[in-house]
């Protein structure tokens, strides 16, 4: 037989039966209290009752909210898993942590494609875009202070606004006898059946035919 401990026990030895009952009731008590953890067959209330006791709010609106990553789908789908506010919060913070660079890499990447999307749209093809940056660059490289030529390339904007410089700092059309003087249709013809404009596709050649079309005809 167990032995019955001292404090169930009057000072004679006999049995205190209301030590024992108080302390019964008070066990009682903290058994209903006690959350049990659901399992797969947990009904809806005593799973209820457990996501209550560890944090879990009572609708997916009451998590934190991230201007970054909140949607509300999302907190629909914590909700469902039953993630507490903290672990929400945790979530969030890790997410920055690690995406908010891979997402800055994929913006720019984007920005990146569609300042070529605009230049090429501008120029009127990937080669001709290609053609005016080369020269472009030997303008800027020529005519601009570095950092300000850097910045002014940074947006299809400004580099346009270096096209429009140069085009209008663009000296008149010279022959290959280095003579300036504004060409006839004729001979700007001439020029273009040089290697240089068909097969090699010299931007500065190039630039200086159209340009001298530009002027006959604009």
């Amino acid at each position: 037989m167990e032995k019955i401990p001292e404090k169930f026990l009057n000072s004679d030895g006999t049995l205190n039966s209301d030590a024992l009952l108080k302390s019964y009731s008070e066990l009682e008590k903290k058994i209903g209290t006690m959350i049990s953890v659901p399992d797969a067959n947990a009904d809806s209330e005593t799973r209820s009752k457990f996501y209550r006791a560890i944090g879990v709010p009572q609708n997916a609106d009451e998590y934190p909210t991230n201007d970054m990553f909140d949607d509300e789908s999302l907190r629909q789908k914590f909700f469902e898993i039953g993630l507490t506010s903290s672990q929400v919060e945790k979530i969030y913070q890790i997410a920055e942590e690690f995406l908010t660079p891979v997402l800055s890499d994929l913006f720019d990447m984007q920005n990146e494609r569609n300042a070529i999307a605009e230049l090429k749209n501008f120029f009127g093809d990937e080669n001709k875009m290609r053609e005016a940056l080369r020269a472009i660059n030997t303008f800027g490289e020529k005519y601009l202070p570095k950092d300000a030529f850097n910045s002014l390339c940074s947006t299809p904007q400004g580099i346009r606004s270096v096209y429009a410089m140069m085009q209008s700092m663009e000296p008149q059309v010279q022959t290959d006898d280095s003579q300036s003087k504004n060409l006839t249709d004729n001979e700007l013809r001439r020029m273009m059946r040089d290697p240089k404009y068909w097969r090699d596709q010299d931007p500065e050649y190039v630039r200086k035919i159209e340009n001298g079309f530009k002027k006959l005809y604009s």
